[in-house]
């Protein structure tokens, strides 16, 4: 529902909103420099255009997730203990600006609902719950700096507002293929400029992320997004959608090999396993990926199997803890897993609540960081989110009835699992650049079922007529 802007009301509110915007730039042109008065105005427009219309700022925040800068958070303890999250990026931003935008919508204009009920709801709150209350006793307890706990608190959650936002404001089934076609070109873009770093050596990350990069965040990024696709193109019955799928497919391939992400690797295999599952002619499909799989060491590029080799085959080092029979893990792996020993053993000093979020030094894995900063209520908690993700999307797909639908909701599904493997090696569930696509998708597959009834219902009606 739009704002009419016509009735004395909405005038005399926009009017008020006006004059709020001029004051606050004249203050902020007073006291502050050009650079941060250019990105209070920034924020103030994207602020009124997400007021005034929700679906274009949800259109901006697609582009934004994979295209957007980065910036490093000054004045936030912890510094790389606290791993990647510690830079903030302009969809945080702009996430954070849309979402205060839209409660403020919400209260003023009460008939517009501010959450739809869905079955996801009391999983996030209790997720919610038990990581602010576990970062309140850490902030009690010395363990968490308040300003850092609110801080990593708020971009842990940041991208339940992603979600709330599309299942209270998609409305039909051309809308939502309208944004899935969004989320499509953004993968597409940022593929091409994984593919333009390829020649120049070294590992291939997505486009903004500063000096190192997030190779491990891209790749999982484009197993998920490659996943979508995939079982779109599986269950498409336009020839156009399909060759467009397909190009989407080949681009998001040569990015993802140079990731030379592990983690992404292993995501890919369970992924491409579930969609040939889900396929008409399972055991046909299932054969060919399993065969593919075990003859890709003959045509995947010497840079991809060197560095799958190397988890058993770097030369022997002092940071080499972990054997596995007669062969070393490699330095990076070893410390993954002794830093997955050393937080368990530190959960044991608070093993109900943990830590708190920012409490522990930095552990990339998903898993054993909920344990550690939330402690096993935190840790249940983020099962059972996970849990109703996953039940919520199988009950869906088994009502839905339309290719597109269906296909959308396997290739989320797929991915998803992935996902869930890909947490193996990185904190996947709290990386904003993975969950905001995944969040997006997660709200559009929760109103698919409703999306689904009124286009029936609307056929069936002009039938009647």
């Amino acid at each position: 529902m739009r704002i009419n802007f016509t009735s004395t009301g909405g005038s005399f509110f926009f009017f008020l909103l006006l004059l709020a915007v001029a004051v606050f730039t004249g203050m902020l042109a007073s006291q502050y420099s050009p650079p941060i008065l250019i990105w209070a105005v920034i924020a103030v427009a994207v602020f009124t255009v997400a007021f005034v219309n929700t679906m274009l700022a949800l259109y901006i925040l697609i582009f934004s997730m994979l295209l957007s800068p980065e910036f490093v958070a000054g004045g936030i303890k912890g510094g790389a203990a606290l791993g990647r999250g510690v830079t903030l990026r302009l969809d945080d931003f702009l996430l954070v600006v849309v979402g205060f935008s839209w409660f403020l919508k919400n209260a003023v204009h009460k008939e517009l609902g501010l959450v739809l009920k869905t079955p996801l709801n009391k999983p996030i709150f209790y997720y919610v719950l038990a990581c602010i209350v576990s970062t309140g006793f850490g902030v009690m307890a010395g363990r968490v700096d308040a300003k850092t706990g609110f801080f990593f608190v708020l971009k842990y959650f940041e991208y339940f507002i992603v979600y709330f936002m599309m299942i209270n404001y998609l409305e039909d089934k051309e809308q939502m293929k309208r944004f899935v076609f969004c989320i499509f070109l953004t993968c597409f873009i940022a593929s091409i400029y994984g593919m333009i770093q390829i020649p120049g050596g070294g590992r291939v990350s997505a486009p903004f992320e500063g000096e190192t990069g997030e190779p491990n965040t891209f790749g999982g990024y484009l197993v998920f997004i490659g996943a979508v696709a995939a079982g779109l193109f599986a269950r498409s019955e336009e020839l156009r959608a399909k060759w467009i799928l397909a190009f989407l497919l080949v681009s998001i391939i040569p990015p993802l090999l140079f990731t030379e992400s592990r983690s992404s690797y292993l995501a890919f295999i369970p992924a491409c396993l579930f969609l040939g599952l889900m396929s008409e002619r399972r055991v046909i499909v299932v054969g060919l990926i399993l065969v593919s799989l075990a003859l890709s060491p003959l045509f995947l590029p010497s840079t991809v199997k060197n560095r799958i080799l190397y988890t058993f085959t770097q030369r022997e080092h002092p940071g080499q803890h972990v054997m596995v029979g007669k062969m070393r893990l490699d330095t990076s792996t070893s410390a993954r897993l002794k830093s997955w020993k050393d937080g368990v053993q530190a959960w044991t000093k608070h093993p109900m609540l943990g830590h708190g979020v920012t409490g522990y030094g930095f552990i990339d894995a998903q898993f054993p960081r909920v344990l550690v900063e939330s402690g096993v209520i935190g840790l249940i908690a983020f099962i059972y989110l996970l849990y109703s993700i996953f039940k919520l999307t199988i009950l869906n797909l088994k009502e839905l009835k339309t290719p597109y639908f269906k296909g959308l909701t396997i290739g989320f599904l797929a991915g998803y699992i992935g996902l869930l493997f890909h947490a193996i090696g990185a904190n996947t569930f709290i990386i904003v650049r993975i969950m905001e696509p995944f969040w997006l998708l997660a709200g559009i597959i929760t109103v698919l079922p409703m999306l689904e009834n009124e286009e029936l219902s609307s056929v069936e009606l002009q039938k009647t007529y």
